[in-house]
């Protein structure tokens, strides 16, 4: 009789405490926030990686374009989005959401060059994904058709993947994971393609996985 008299504040406390584990939890967890302008295959895998994951997760998917396919990938994978455009990613207000939600940035398939301001308050935090080995085939202009159509009318034997820090110029950060996949002469680009998105489905992930792993551990 006397227990069931205190239960509700033994149940009640035993929720708050519950609570704040989980709170420090979820405190002790990597914030990615993905920049994306296209239709979110990438974004999506790597929601998928960090869904239930013990290191990180993502909490926002940030475009620049309001039809992209990346915002109903989030959508339905139970992630917010916000859409912002060039001249609203350079204000302030914008680097204040970043500083507050964000540990972490990847790009993936982002075609607006990362704002300065940015860049300066997230050192070694912006990675990229792009779809060639570079040095070679980066720069302005030089994204996923783009580049596959110059691979081959280059009649290169191999391309691939890099990941890397995301500085002031395009694809001019420090290199952290490539992997390379051998082209055919009859390959054109969209085989091209198929075959970059497969290492990028099977690296990236990973590749933030150990990233943050060892941030975490230094």
């Amino acid at each position: 009789m006397g227990f069931d008299k205190y239960f509700p504040i033994y149940f009640s406390n035993l929720i708050f405490i519950l609570f704040f584990v989980y709170s420090q939890y979820l405190l002790d967890m990597f914030r990615i926030v993905i920049f994306a302008s296209g239709s979110g295959t990438n974004a999506e895998n790597i929601i998928k990686h960090f869904k239930n994951n013990h290191l990180a997760t993502t909490t926002w998917v940030i475009s620049n374009n309001a039809e992209a396919g990346v915002l109903e990938r989030a959508k339905r994978l139970g992630v917010p989005s916000k859409i912002y455009c060039r001249k609203e990613m350079l204000s302030e207000s914008f680097l204040d959401f970043l500083i507050k939600e964000a540990d972490f940035i990847v790009l993936a398939g982002f075609l607006l060059k990362v704002p300065e301001a940015i860049i300066k308050a997230f050192p070694n935090e912006i990675i990229n994904i792009h779809p060639a080995l570079l040095p070679k085939y980066g720069g302005k202009g030089m994204y996923g058709m783009n580049v596959h159509e110059a691979v081959v009318a280059n009649n290169e034997p191999v391309t691939g993947i890099t990941i890397h820090y995301v500085n002031e110029h395009y694809d001019e950060g420090a290199i952290i994971f490539q992997k390379s996949v051998a082209l055919t002469k009859s390959d054109n680009a969209a085989d091209v393609a198929a075959k970059i998105h497969v290492l990028e489905q099977e690296n990236f992930p990973q590749v933030i996985q150990q990233i943050l792993k060892e941030k975490n551990e230094s």
